[in-house]
């Protein structure tokens, strides 16, 4: 710290020819109290009080312009202006800068002279990396004292200084760069928005299940680019997508020999119906394959199939394939039958699955509905790698009792 100058202040002037009270003070700038003034953090230059103290009254320069005054503190006190803006090792280098320099190395370590070179922001890699080590390193004056202390020390601790081993050094390495590595994936989280995950994964829902894919994909690279470069692709590869649906979809009509938007009202509309008629008779037919005489099933559907054609029903003709469903399972004794209810041992006995898998099932899909806020089909059987008739039914058990939500 440079005393530039201290001289006595009254009411009514300046007088410039007050003893000077000294030249160099230490001081640590982290440690500088606040304005007495105003409260605000002291920036250099500011003034420090010759004739208060302890403890010592600092005032910003706004403060002392005013004539602040308190307590014991006047106006016309000697003062001292307090600033690190002058050379200490070298010209080009001024005290804040080298104490600026010293902070640096503390934290990001001797050698890494690019990451010091960042921190200070005034001066370049080579230029920190030529001043430590001419200043601090291979510096005589610091040299011998550094030694002297060293051996103070050694001497010292004789009796209980532990070696500290190349090994120990490279433990504190593999420490350092776990730390590193640590804030980077931090840095990643807080850049990405993952913070809050359930918020990121009602924003992804958003997309088509193929965007989706894409990115879950493409996630592992977001670390690689920016957030804004990764939800960029993400939208114009979402966009893409559309584009592509749509021009599938006109070409559709096309082929269709559609020609205006109203024909295509009415083919979208009658796509739809058949669609649902479809699914009626998919579902149908699942349910029927679990009834006991396999032979009566497959003459209704065949009766059914000629009364949606417009046909007369055919005569119910017996099959003679003799091919039974399989009876339903007997829970009798079987673990985890006592955590059913009376519903769920039906749909076990149905599907033929035992109680504890029953439960291990249930149990992972309602875990994934309350993560993603509803479940589809297609996660249920990404999840449970069962047969996927079996997973379908499941599905709507709890689906129709409450347990779960569609998506």
């Amino acid at each position: 710290m440079d005393r530039l100058g201290s001289f006595s202040r009254s009411p009514v002037g300046i007088n410039l020819l007050a003893p000077v009270k000294g030249d160099v003070e230490q001081y640590n700038p982290s440690d500088k109290p606040p304005c007495k003034g105003c409260s605000s953090h002291l920036t250099e230059p500011y003034i420090k009080c010759a004739e208060c103290g302890p403890p010592s009254l600092f005032l910003c320069l706004q403060c002392f312009t005013r004539g602040f005054e308190y307590k014991k503190h006047q106006s016309d006190h000697t003062y001292e202006i307090m600033t690190a803006d002058f050379p200490v090792l070298d010209p080009s280098w001024t005290a804040q800068e080298e104490l600026a320099l010293l902070e640096a190395v503390m934290d990001c370590g001797f050698g890494n002279w690019q990451d010091v070179a960042n921190q200070m922001c005034t001066k370049t890699k080579e230029e920190c990396e030529k001043h430590y080590m001419k200043h601090f390193i291979n510096n005589p004056l610091f040299a011998s004292t550094l030694l002297n202390l060293k051996q103070a020390e050694e001497a010292k601790t004789a009796d209980t200084a532990i070696p500290f081993h190349s090994l120990k050094m490279a433990v504190v390495d593999i420490y350092h760069s776990r730390l590193k590595e640590r804030q980077r994936r931090k840095k990643i989280i807080r850049d990405h928005g993952l913070i809050n995950l359930r918020k990121f994964q009602l924003m992804e829902r958003r997309y088509p299940k193929e965007v989706q894919d894409l990115y879950e994909t493409m996630r592992r690279f977001a670390r690689i680019v920016g957030p804004v470069e990764h939800d960029k692709f993400i939208e114009s590869h979402a966009l893409e997508f559309e584009l592509r649906r749509e021009i599938k979809r006109l070409q559709e009509y096309r082929t269709a020999g559609i020609t205006n938007f109203c024909s295509a009202r009415t083919y979208d509309h009658l796509k739809k119906t058949r669609e649902e008629e479809r699914l009626k008779r998919t579902m149908l037919s699942e349910v029927l394959q679990y009834i006991q005489d396999s032979s009566a099933c497959q003459q209704w559907l065949r009766r059914q199939a000629d009364i949606d054609s417009g046909l007369s029903p055919s005569i119910p003709m017996t099959s003679n394939s003799g091919r039974r469903s399989a009876p339903p399972l007997n829970l009798t004794g079987l673990p985890g039958t006592e955590k059913l209810n009376e519903k769920e041992k039906e749909l076990c006995q149905m599907v033929r699955l035992v109680p504890g898998a029953y439960l291990e099932y249930k149990s992972a899909l309602l875990n994934e509905c309350n993560k993603q806020g509803g479940l589809r089909l297609a996660q249920a059987r990404a999840l449970i790698k069962i047969d996927v008739n079996k997973t379908r039914k499941i599905y709507d058990f709890l689906i129709r009792e409450g347990y779960i939500t569609k998506a």
